[in-house]
Formats: structure tokens, sequence, C-alpha cells
């Protein structure tokens, strides 16, 4: 919108240094043009009445005429009388000339300037004799053949000062142009760069009420609604926190005495069912442990703090390898820095990733497959990868991944929560983190998570 502002109102401007300087400019040459012509005419016209007097010493005079004239000016002079003969040192001109024919037979003029457009190279006038005794007879004719080039050089003085200052005028509309649109679209830049925030999960996000009136509405409509969805997203937060928070104490004790039924029974049909309804609410509390997780994460309770990645990871590892070693899956650390490498994070946030990402690495490993977590510092920026071997994810799958409740098949045959990478990346983004899902180069997924590397270094 910028641009279109700008290059309508440098057109605007160019339309009307157009319109000025271009009339003004014809006028001048058209000017130009005449002043000469009648200047050269006017001397040829002198020269032809000298010649017409038919005496030596106006003839005499008209020599001495022609040669100061060519002297002073770009000039030639040429003459001829009616018989034929030349006049002094004066150049002769030709009886066959066309201009000349017509000035001995007709008694008119010529005027040539060599080109229909601006003029040519010569400005060519030819002008009749008239004898002095007698009105009607033509004695000579008189020719100044005058180069045109100062013509052009003052020409392009005129073209070219004009253009200089049309150019400048322009640049001086385009940098004027440029403050002006800028100026213009400033209210519409806030509610757009408020929008992108918004867009991406800031709700505090907030527009200044300036501008034109219109703006100003726009403005304030946009923040009342954001003002509301902030309301209701909170409220809704704070109603999944609440409701997971209550759930969780029944579903303990759910488990509990489904755990004590099965333990006093000896039927394996009503054992099975035990065993089954346990699971579910073993599901159902990773499901009420994950939206409390994500509420809080979106609450923000906490900030972010320099942390040691590498005693974080190790004992996340620890704590998985017994699960992982019943199934035969190796679980493999490499890639970590020497030193204590520091990242930002909320204290809690990296284990809950990595439980998350690790339980479902070890959900699709096959059976003596090996899991490696890989630590490779990047600059600014830390990244933590997790690969398995198992059977991978489609780019639509990969799409569908992080959305809340969507769940993939595991080789077990169990399916998640739909929580597990919905809470990773929500838990990343508020660390300042990033998370992706990448083809592993052995076959298998790749999840790399940035983190962003802090400025204190590690001892």
């Amino acid at each position: 919108m910028i641009r279109q502002l700008i290059v309508s109102y440098v057109l605007l401007v160019a339309v009307a240094v157009a319109a000025f300087t271009v009339p003004v400019a014809f006028t001048l040459t058209d000017q130009l043009r005449g002043d000469t012509e009648l200047s050269v005419r006017r001397e040829a016209t002198t020269m032809a009445l000298l010649l017409g007097a038919e005496n030596d010493p106006s003839r005499d005079a008209l020599t001495e005429m022609a040669e100061a004239y060519e002297l002073q000016t770009p000039s030639t002079v040429q003459a001829i009388t009616a018989d034929g003969s030349g006049v002094g040192t004066i150049s002769r001109l030709a009886l066959d000339d066309p201009a000349v024919t017509r000035a001995l037979e007709d008694g008119r003029p010529t005027v040539d300037w060599g080109s229909s457009f601006v003029w040519g190279p010569y400005l060519v006038i030819t002008v009749p004799a008239v004898s002095r005794t007698d009105e009607d007879e033509t004695v000579g004719a008189v020719r100044i053949r005058y180069k045109t080039s100062e013509l052009t050089d003052r020409l392009w003085t005129i073209w070219g000062f004009r253009a200089i200052l049309a150019v400048a005028v322009l640049a001086f509309a385009a940098g004027l142009g440029a403050v002006a649109a800028r100026r213009l679209t400033r209210p519409l830049r806030q509610l757009n760069d408020m929008a992108s925030r918004f867009s991406d999960g800031d709700l505090t996000a907030r527009s200044p009420v300036t501008g034109p009136q219109e703006t100003q509405t726009l403005a304030r409509t946009l923040n009342q609604g954001a003002e509301r969805l902030d309301t209701l997203m909170a409220a809704q937060r704070i109603f999944v926190a609440d409701a997971s928070h209550q759930l969780r104490t029944p579903l303990t004790a759910l488990r509990l005495s489904l755990d004590n039924i099965a333990d006093g029974v000896d039927d394996e049909f009503v054992r099975e069912d035990v065993e089954q309804a346990t699971a579910e609410v073993v599901r159902m509390s990773r499901l009420v442990n994950g939206l409390l997780i994500l509420a809080r994460a979106e609450a923000k309770v906490s900030a972010a703090e320099p942390l040691p990645l590498r005693d974080i990871v190790q004992e996340r590892l620890d704590v998985w390898r017994p699960a992982a070693e019943e199934r035969g899956v190796t679980i493999a650390l490499g890639g970590v820095a020497d030193g204590r490498l520091l990242v930002m994070a909320t204290p809690g946030h990296l284990d809950q990733v990595l439980d998350n990402v690790l339980s479902n690495a070890l959900e699709v490993s096959p059976d003596g497959g090996t899991i490696t977590v890989r630590v490779e510092p990047r600059g600014d920026e830390v990244e933590l990868a997790v690969l398995d071997e198992g059977p991978g994810m489609s780019d639509a799958e990969k799409c569908r991944a992080f959305d809340r409740f969507w769940r993939g098949q595991g080789l077990t045959g169990r399916s998640g929560s739909g929580l597990g990478l919905a809470v990773v990346k929500q838990l990343m983004t508020d660390d300042g983190g990033t998370v992706a899902l990448r083809d592993a180069p052995r076959g298998g997924l790749c999840v790399a998570i940035s983190l962003r590397a802090s400025q204190r270094s590690g001892g």
C-alpha cells in the first residue's frame, strides 16, 4: 500500500510538472527558432538590397559585409546575379538551384531548416535581390547558409535544464510521498502488528488508537474484541486447570480401587476386565495431566532461566532406560559438548518435553531398536534431537501431529492421549524455542527441538 501511495503521488507530480514545463520548453524552442530565422533573414535581406543597387560601391560593401558576417557567425554567404556572374569574392550560387530559380523567376524568398523535426544541420535562406530602379526586375539572389550547432546546444540547455529540474522535483516528491505514505499507513501497520501478534497466540496484544477516525474506530473495535477473547480464554484456562486438578484425586482413588480389586480376584475374566479398566484410568490420568500442563503453560505462570541441559537430559534418560530395556530398546546419548551447556527454559518444562518425546519414541520403536538423543550447539541456539527407528510419519501426519487430541498408532498397539506433542510445542513456544518433525537419516522420526542458548557460560 505504501508503494502504491508513493507511485500515485509521484505520478500526480509528474503530470503537474509535465503540464507546466513541457509547454514552456516548446514555446522557448519555437521562440529560439523564430528569432534565429528572423535575424538571418534580416541580414540576407540587407545584403540583397546592396546587390540590387547595381553599383560597384554597393557590391564592395556587400563583399565586406559578407566577409564580416562569416567571421562573426557560423555562416556561409553566397550570391549570384541574374546573368550568372558572381559578386566579388563571395561564393557563387548555381543558377539551376531550385531556390535560386524561385528567387530569380518569382521574386520570392526561400527558408529551409533542413528537417521537418526541429531543424537540420543548416538553416538556408535565399533572398531575391530586386533592382532599385525597377522593382519588378530581379537582378540576383543572396543566400546565407547558417550552421545550427549552436542552436542545438541551446536547445539541449533548454530541455536538459528542465529535465534535471523535473527529476529533482520527482525525487523530492518521492521522498515526501514516502514520508506521507508511512504516516498515513502507520495506524494500519499498527493494526497489522497487533493482528500478527494475536495470531501468534499473544492475547495481550493491543493496537494504539491513532490516525483517522475510521482507523481509530477499527482499533477500538479490535481492542475490545481482543479484550473479550483474552477474558474468555483466561476463564477457559482456569476452568481446565481446576477441572484437571479436581479430576486427579478421584482418578487416583479409582485406580487404587481397581488395583485392590485385581489383587483380590482370582477369576481371569474379571481380572482381564479390571486390567482394561485400569488401562483406561491410566490413559485418562495422562489426559488430565496433559490438560493441566497445557493450562499452566498457557497461563505463563513462570519465566525461563538458564538451566544445565546436559544434567536434565542425563537425568531423564536414566529414568527411561529401565522401561526401554524391558523392550530391548537402547537409548544412546551423543553430540553433547564438553562443559556445562546452559539453555533458557522454565524449570520443569524440559523434563516434561523429554518425557513426552521419549515416551512417543519408545512407543513406536521396534524391539531391539535404538533411540538416539543428540545435543548440538548452533550459535545462539542449541538443538536437542530425539531420533527413533520406528515407521516415521507421512507429511500429512507431520502437519497434524501437533494438533490437540490427534493420536497416532504405536507399534505396541496402544494409542496415546493426543496431547504429547501439543504439550511439547506449547512448552517450547513459551520458552522462545521451536519444535519440528523431520525424517531421521536411518528411517523413523526425528523430533528436533531448538532452545535458546544462555548468554552466561557454564562451568
